[in-house]
């Protein structure tokens, strides 16, 4: 079929001057793929504003625009419950995205339900196994050959079952996804925790894990908690040294890492269309931090100009003519609204050690000095997902080539990170990697690299106190390189740029001088840069593996003696009795994010390999009877022991465990392994102050009891020599509280009440085990 503005203009000059007419009777019959790569799966938008107009019939309100995506989804928009916070949606979104860390368990469990396609289009993406250690060509050329049982297994699998796979080398999933996946009103979920980057081009992407994509890619629909929405009105406009990503910044310092769960995070106000689609996207992407379910921004001309750029201008006319869907209603409401001026906003730096601890840049190295932290910048890193786009490259290019005048090079080792392959050859052709090169960068593989651990870094040892500074998203402890005296700092790219060349936190761009090779002092200009090219994009190589219309001859093999790979055996039901006596494996103290639970960076070689990547369960974890990580007391030897050898000590002798947590226990990364993990190795129940959402619902979906204390202040009732009983399994209920019975070592016993959020469908899924068991007695049924 010709694009879409083809044949407008067709109809155009057929119907003469009823041309007004001509693109609401031309959406009527139009059919505009997804992509490029399905030409036959198309854009619903006409389903979309079918069941929108439902909702709004039933609610009789004005509709934010994250309700009108979320809500057009509805399995049922006639008969769900629908109540912000509460009542649990079921979705049918419209596509699934995965990356490789997470797809290998995610496509074994699909393997083990039997089925013979996926039900959505759905998408493979390898950017998580490159380690950063000499540059893009050899460090590409290495993972390839030390991955190469897993990529070879992805590749099979996308044949086998009808998923697309985009090769090593291709680029990070979100950049993928946002270049030819995301639209605006689209619902995709993502087994990666920064899915919500697609939000910059007004679709609503979540972050989830494996077994929420299986049900997907499955044909079920997906339950999601309704969202509140959380408005984020901007005024002003973007100016000088201040960024997008100040915005999410400075959102972070205000809401913490914990403001957003459950919610959607709306931007809307007339300082939206000062920012570019990939600068939305950069917002939306950081989201993530806050624990937000996602963040969206309403559909606008800079979207539509990112859409024809890349290709897809037919999806950009078509989203002009149901625009009205596409954008929130006057007068909705939002459950919090925050007003940010963006005239008024300053560049800011958050860190260390967690994304939330804001500070404005002009203020960080006297902080610095006061708390004690190094000041000295090591290594400078700009790139991963949430700034990795043509603007961004170019912004930091515009700062490299003004210190390149004046006779300087970065003080401070520095490297970057390009977004896709298609972004890579782009700037290599407009002179953008050269200048970062020429002042000392290192242009790394189109991959995460050090952003999740991936980097083999060696300019200091392990221990020793540093500073680094990256446009990346996260920084928790030992994140980037396993190093927990690595004070880690994010901030936008041209701010690490300009302090790379400094090499100091006591820079700021803004108002300080440098003094060039001359001897002369200068200041650095706020950089300015095209925020698309002016000629077209380069592709660069082609990276995409169509799966084949035929796969009945493709097979997918997984030895038995892989270290990397293996086949899952069913978890086992639950035997219809209370939980007696369980063991409490360790009390955490403080942050426990799912890089403390199920660590990354080297352990990301055995995420398809559930027994061998169980052996770093909880070691990042703070154990609070001793106040050192992976060190818990064996309640049967009474000797101290690693968190993983406590665990498979227990479970050989038949000790069921539980672990006990503090507040947003797995917050950071949708990694299901840090659900998959406790179960495997005999835990029954996680007892916490507070759940970050994705965590929340993996150890669901594997039949562990994600539970809470009724009152915080029992988490202090409880110590690592006590035993636990849960009772209440039996009359397991929605919103009905459990019984804890908490027997202490010199025989006394206290009763505190534990809540949880499970539904029937979800109760369903302890009953049986996990939900991939529920799945299988459904089929059988």
């Amino acid at each position: 079929m010709a694009p879409y503005s083809l044949l407008v203009t067709r109809l155009q000059k057929a119907l003469g001057v009823r041309q007004y007419h001509v693109a609401s009777v031309l959406c009527q019959r139009a059919e505009v793929a997804m992509s490029h790569f399905e030409p036959s799966e198309y854009i619903r938008y006409d389903l979309l504003e079918k069941n929108i107009n439902v909702v709004r019939k039933r609610l009789n309100r004005p509709l934010t625009l994250s309700e009108k995506v979320v809500y057009g989804h509805l399995d049922d928009p006639a008969h769900q419950e629908i109540e912000r916070g509460k009542t649990y949606l079921r979705l049918r979104p419209d596509r699934v995205a995965m990356q490789d860390a997470t797809a290998q368990m995610a496509m074994l469990q699909f393997i083990s339900s039997g089925l013979p396609k996926v039900a959505v289009p759905s998408t493979i993406h390898c950017d998580h196994l490159i380690e950063a250690q000499l540059g893009g060509e050899k460090d590409l050329r290495r993972a390839k050959d030390i991955n190469q049982e897993v990529y070879n297994f992805l590749a099979s699998a996308g044949a086998k079952y009808g998923v697309g796979f985009w090769r090593p080398g291709s680029g990070i999933i979100h950049q993928i996804i946002l270049e030819n996946y995301a639209y605006p009103g689209v619902l995709l979920i993502g087994t990666d925790s920064h899915t919500p980057n697609g939000g910059g081009l007004g679709g609503i992407c979540i972050g989830v894990g494996g077994a929420d994509a299986v049900d997907v890619m499955a044909g079920i629909p997906w339950e999601l908690k309704c969202p509140k929405v959380i408005g984020v009105k901007l005024t002003g406009s973007l100016s000088g040294w201040t960024s997008p990503k100040d915005v999410i910044l400075k959102v972070a310092g205000i809401l913490t890492v914990k403001g957003g769960t459950g919610a959607i995070v709306e931007y809307h106000g007339p300082g939206v269309d000062s920012i570019s689609c990939t600068g939305m996207a950069t917002i939306c992407n950081m989201g993530a931090e806050i624990g937000a379910t996602t963040s969206v921004f309403p559909y606008n001309h800079r979207m539509k100009k990112y859409l024809s750029k890349t290709g897809r201008a037919d999806i950009a006319n078509l989203a002009d003519e149901f625009k009205d869907h596409l954008v929130p209603d006057p007068g909705c409401h939002y459950d919090q609204l925050i007003e940010i001026n963006l005239s008024e906003l300053k560049p800011h730096i958050n860190g260390p050690f967690t994304p939330d601890l804001a500070h404005p840049v002009a203020e960080v190295g006297s902080v610095a000095e006061k708390e004690g932290w190094p000041l000295d910048i090591r290594v400078g890193l700009i790139g991963s997902c949430t700034n990795s786009s043509y603007e961004d490259m170019g912004r930091s290019a515009a700062v490299a080539k003004q210190a390149l005048a004046h006779g300087l090079k970065c003080k401070s080792q520095f490297t970057i990170t390009p977004g896709s392959e298609q972004i890579r050859a782009t700037i290599e052709r407009d002179g953008y990697a050269q200048i970062l090169r020429d002042v000392g960068g290192i242009v790394l593989a189109n991959a995460c690299g050090p952003c999740i651990g991936q980097w083999d870094r060696k300019d200091i040892k392990k221990g020793e106190k540093n500073t680094i500074v990256t446009s990346y998203n996260r920084n928790f402890t030992g994140r980037n390189d396993a190093n927990p005296e690595t004070h880690a700092f994010v901030t936008s790219p041209e701010i690490v740029t300009a302090l790379a060349i400094a090499g100091t936190l006591k820079f700021n761009p803004d108002t300080d001088f440098l003094t060039g090779k001359d001897g002369k002092k200068f200041k650095l200009e706020a950089p300015d840069a095209d925020e698309l090219p002016r000629a077209e994009f380069d592709p660069g190589q082609d990276t995409y593996q169509h799966p084949p219309k035929d796969s009945s001859g493709q097979r997918v093999d997984v030895s038995p003696t892989s270290q990397r790979l293996q086949l899952l055996e069913p978890f086992d039901k639950w035997d219809g009795k209370d939980l007696e006596d369980l063991q409490i494996l360790i009390k955490v103290k403080g942050k426990c994010t799912t890089d403390h639970i199920s660590a990354a960076g080297p352990w990301l070689k055995f995420r398809g390999h559930l027994d061998n990547i169980s052996n770093n369960l909880l070691i990042g974890a703070i154990n609070i009877e001793n106040g050192k990580a992976n060190s818990v007391r064996n309640a049967v030897t009474q000797e101290f022991g690693p968190v993983p050898d406590t665990a498979r000590y227990y479970k050989a002798h038949g000790i069921r465990w539980v672990v006990i947590g503090d507040e947003n226990y797995g917050e950071g990364s949708s990694r299901e392994h840090a659900a998959l993990e406790p179960r495997h190795l005999g835990g029954r129940a996680i007892i916490t102050k507070s759940f970050a959402r994705i965590h929340e619902t993996n150890l669901k979906k594997q039949g562990l009891l994600p539970l809470t204390f009724a009152d915080p202040a029992d988490y202090n009732k409880i110590h690592p020599v006590d035993k636990l009983t849960i009772q209440g399994l039996k009359d397991f209920a929605p919103g009905k509280p459990l019984k804890c019975i908490i027997k202490h070592p010199n025989g006394t016993q206290e009763t505190i009440l534990l809540n949880h959020t499970f539904n029937e469908t979800q109760i369903e899924w302890f009953r049986a085990g996990s939900a991939l068991n529920r799945m299988k007695e459904l089929q059988q049924k």
